[in-house]
C-alpha cells in the first residue's frame, strides 16, 4: 500500500512537471516562435493566450510586438553647397516577421539596432549631401527678415528663399530609401526624423563671431545715431532757452522802463508840490548810501551836502 502511494506521488509530480513545461503564455505585447532542437517549427504565434509545447525538446523565443525606438549617432555630413554640418536622426520600427528577424539578426535587438544604424545613416548621408543646407533646415518659402545697412542707416529687409524640397521631403525620402532594405530582416521602418542639425565647431565659431560683430556694428551705429539726436535735441533746447530768455529780458526791460517812468512821474509830482521836502528826502536817501558805520568823510562845513544837518543842529 505504501509503495503504491509513493509511485502515485512520483507519477503525479512528473505529470505536473511535464504539464508545467508544456504550457506557456503569450502576452499581448509579444510574438513567439517555437524552436525544436534550435530550428523553428510551425508559424509564429502572434495572438495572446495559453499555448503548448513539448517540454525539454522545444523552446520558446519571444519578440516584442510594440513600436521600438531607434536613436542614431550624430554624424558630420557635407551638403551640396560644401557646408559641413552635424546631423542627428531618430526613428521608430517594429518586428513584423519574427521568423525572418530570428534568422537574419538572431533575434538580438542590439544586432537589429546595428543594422538600422548602417541603413538609415547611409540613406541620411546620401540625401543630405545631395541637397543644399537651406533645403535641410527649412520646409517652406515663408519670408525671412534680415538686417541690412543702406546709406549709413540700419534697417530690415524681407526676402523669400526658394525651397524645392525642404526638410520634411528629405526625411520622407530617407525613410522610403531605408525602408526598402528592412523586409529581409523582418522589420518595418515606421518613421525617420531629423532631431537636430548644427554646424561643425569651426564653422559655428565663425558664425557666432560674425553674428557678434554684426550686432556690435548695429549697436555702435545706433549709439552714434543716438548721440547725434542728443546733440540735435540739446541744440534745440539751447536755442529755445535763448529765445525764452531774450523774450523774458525784453519784457523785464519794458516793465522796468514803465516802473522808472512811473517813479519819475511820482517824483516830478512830489517835487512840483514841495521842492524843499523832495530835496530833503533825496538827501536823506543819499546819506543812507554814502554814510556807513565805517565811512569817513572830510568835508567843509559850508558844503551844500550837509545843509540839512546843519539846520538840524541849529534847531
Amino acid at each position: 500500500m505504501n509503495k503504491k502511494i509513493i509511485y502515485g506521488g512520483v507519477l503525479g509530480v512528473l505529470a505536473l512537471v511535464f504539464l508545467m513545461g508544456s504550457l506557456f503564455v503569450v502576452d499581448e505585447t509579444e510574438q513567439v516562435i517555437v524552436l525544436q532542437f534550435g530550428r523553428p517549427i510551425g508559424e509564429p504565434i502572434t495572438t495572446a493566450g495559453l499555448n503548448f509545447k513539448i517540454p525539454f525538446i522545444q523552446e520558446v523565443r519571444k519578440f516584442d510586438k510594440r513600436v521600438l525606438e531607434w536613436d542614431g549617432d550624430e554624424n558630420q555630413i557635407p551638403t551640396s553647397d560644401k557646408k559641413y554640418i552635424h546631423v542627428d536622426t531618430f526613428g521608430r520600427w517594429r518586428i513584423v516577421d519574427p521568423l525572418k528577424y530570428l534568422q537574419s539578426v538572431k533575434g538580438d535587438e542590439l544586432s537589429a539596432q546595428s543594422r538600422l544604424d548602417d541603413i538609415i545613416e547611409s540613406a541620411t548621408r546620401n540625401f543630405i549631401s545631395e541637397n543644399l543646407l537651406l533645403e535641410a533646415v527649412r520646409n517652406t518659402n515663408r519670408e525671412m527678415q534680415t538686417t541690412i545697412e543702406e546709406q549709413g542707416r540700419i534697417g530690415t529687409q524681407r526676402i523669400v528663399l526658394e525651397i524645392k524640397k525642404g526638410r520634411e521631403q528629405i526625411t520622407r525620402e530617407i525613410l522610403a530609401k531605408a525602408a526598402e532594405a528592412m523586409p529581409e530582416f523582418g522589420i518595418e521602418l515606421l518613421d525617420v526624423r531629423i532631431k537636430r542639425i548644427n554646424y561643425i565647431e569651426e564653422v559655428r565659431e565663425k558664425v557666432y563671431e560674425r553674428m557678434i560683430s554684426e550686432r556690435k556694428r548695429i549697436a555702435e551705429k545706433s549709439r552714434s545715431e543716438g548721440q547725434g539726436r542728443k546733440a540735435e535735441i540739446d541744440g534745440e533746447r539751447q536755442k529755445e532757452f535763448q529765445r525764452i530768455s531774450s523774450a523774458a529780458y525784453r519784457e523785464a526791460q519794458k516793465i522796468k522802463g514803465r516802473g522808472d517812468a512811473e517813479a519819475t512821474r511820482i517824483y516830478a509830482n512830489s517835487f512840483g508840490r514841495d521842492p524843499e521836502f523832495y530835496s530833503f528826502i533825496e538827501t536823506l536817501e543819499s546819506y543812507k548810501i554814502t554814510m556807513k558805520s565805517n565811512t569817513t568823510l572830510i568835508l567843509s562845513t559850508n558844503t551844500e551836502y550837509l545843509k540839512y544837518l546843519k539846520k538840524n543842529t541849529r534847531n
